[in-house]
């Protein structure tokens, strides 16, 4: 099995910062990408931002110059730095990861972490 192991949710003020963390761990054989969702209320999960191993991101519109995420290979880890944080980015974060086995990939996702951003 893989466990993904997130932190660093909680309550911001508007313009605010919070940086999330995602560990995996587990009958890891090759992690390819890993990323980022998020789900609010009443709202279809989304993506938020991910990350190749080699380094390509891709970001949602909506946090385009306000997130970065970021990953460390050696350590099965990927962050989310999160700034000018809005009330729009009130949701549930989802880490998720695609393990490559021989061509086959799996996907597994963490348990979520809330993120609130009120004043």
């Amino acid at each position: 099995q893989v466990q993904l192991v997130e932190s660093g949710g909680g309550l911001a003020q508007p313009g605010g910062s919070l940086r999330l963390s995602c560990a995996a761990s587990g009958s890891i054989f090759s992690i390819d990408v890993m990323g980022w969702y998020r789900q609010a209320p009443g709202k279809r999960r989304e993506l938020v931002a991910d990350i190749t191993p080699g380094g390509m991101i891709n970001y949602a519109d909506s946090v385009k110059g306000r997130f970065t995420i970021s990953r460390d290979n050696a350590k099965n880890t990927v962050h989310l730095q999160m700034n000018s944080l809005k009330p729009d980015d009130t949701a549930v974060y989802y880490c998720n990861i695609f393990d490559d086995r021989f061509g086959t990939y799996r996907s597994f996702w963490g348990q979520g972490t809330q993120v609130t951003v009120s004043s």
